[in-house]
């Protein structure tokens, strides 16, 4: 899909969506009657609709695989005399199975392209605010204006997710550290489920971290540019300065919410070995405690000819009575010590 976006006065106004290859792409002239285009946003884009955005503006539009290429020379460079910037983006944060996704911004001239592979949320929120008046911050807009505002709702977007997540992350540690059960066998299947829970919310933020990773790169790079390949109006060093500092802030955050949660799972692992070492603990003493008894009944269990108490009209009664005082007599030492 190829959605084409112009600046109208005070407003993003939408020129053309899903472009066919026969049709003609609408001039980015600002002397036309018509207003510019600054920007296509390609959405899973077919070859055919790459190709009329290459030759438009003279650029290679990246693929998929290219897109998803880990170097940072591959992700940060210029070429054709546009800058190409590639960063991660969560998607699906509210699913309960976020994804992180490539998306690629090139910025030639006063034009901004866009390559996505999927539609994350900032993008459509980022779109309906900018149709409104007044709605990018911006009283007049470029490619880069656009794309700070895309950056800033996509940072928006994530800061809304750690805010989620912390949240969570809370409702976990109350539940570990206050976790009380009848039985231990369920206490310990909670614990087994909150660990769970608990590796979940961990690989979430990984993907939070790893997309402000990469958000932080990219508003470094083009924020170097000023001044050697492109010169930065006053109001785009100010806001990219601000994206910076929150990329960074929200970076510190999730660092913190990464080490809580390799807390609660250091916790929630000890609290099973605690389970695990009562249960075992319990059999030791219970083997000890009949210990004792299990003597006396293999003593008078013998079957020698001359044994004294065989004779005893009382000695099945006394052998009981031994062997419930030796069972009780270590069950009380265990008590007093504090054993039990």
């Amino acid at each position: 899909m190829l959605r084409i976006h112009a600046y109208d006065q005070d407003r993003l106004v939408s020129v053309a969506e899903n472009i066919s290859v026969e049709h003609q792409l609408p001039v980015a002239d600002p002397a036309a009657a018509a207003p510019a285009v600054i920007w296509y946003d390609l959405i899973t884009p077919t070859s055919e609709e790459e190709r009329l955005v290459g030759e438009r503006l003279g650029i290679a539009v990246p693929t998929i695989d290219e897109m998803e290429d880990i170097e940072l020379s591959a992700r940060l460079y210029q070429e054709d005399g546009a800058e190409f910037m590639t960063m991660t983006v969560l998607t699906r944060p509210d699913a309960g199975n976020p994804h992180k996704v490539p998306v690629t911004f090139i910025v030639k001239g006063s034009v901004l392209v866009t390559v996505r592979h999927a539609e994350p949320r900032p993008f459509d929120a980022f779109l309906a605010r900018a149709r409104k008046a007044n709605g990018t911050g911006y009283h007049s807009a470029n490619g880069e204006m656009i794309m700070t505002g895309l950056i800033e709702s996509t940072i928006d977007r994530m800061a809304d997710t750690l805010e989620r997540l912390g949240n969570d992350i809370d409702q976990i540690s109350r539940e570990v550290f206050e976790a009380k059960a009848d039985k231990s066998n369920k206490k310990t299947r909670d614990l087994q489920e909150l660990i769970r829970a608990i590796g979940q919310k961990g690989e979430f933020i990984t993907i939070v971290r790893e997309s402000l990773v990469s958000v932080a790169r990219v508003v470094a790079y083009y924020g170097s540019l000023d001044g050697v390949d492109r010169k930065l109006s006053k109001e785009m060093r100010q806001r990219l300065k601000l994206l910076q500092r929150d990329a960074t802030s929200l970076g510190d955050h999730s660092a913190f919410l990464s080490g809580k949660i390799n807390f609660l799972l250091d916790a929630t692992l000890g609290l099973i070995n605690l389970e695990q070492n009562q249960i075992i603990k319990i059999f030791s003493v219970a083997s000890v405690v009949f210990l004792p008894p299990t003597l006396v009944a293999s003593i008078y269990g013998m079957n020698f000819k001359y044994q004294p108490e065989l004779e005893w009209h009382y000695g099945y009664h006394f052998a009981i009575v031994f062997m419930i005082f030796s069972m009780v007599m270590p069950y009380l030492y265990f008590r007093r010590k504090g054993w039990l």
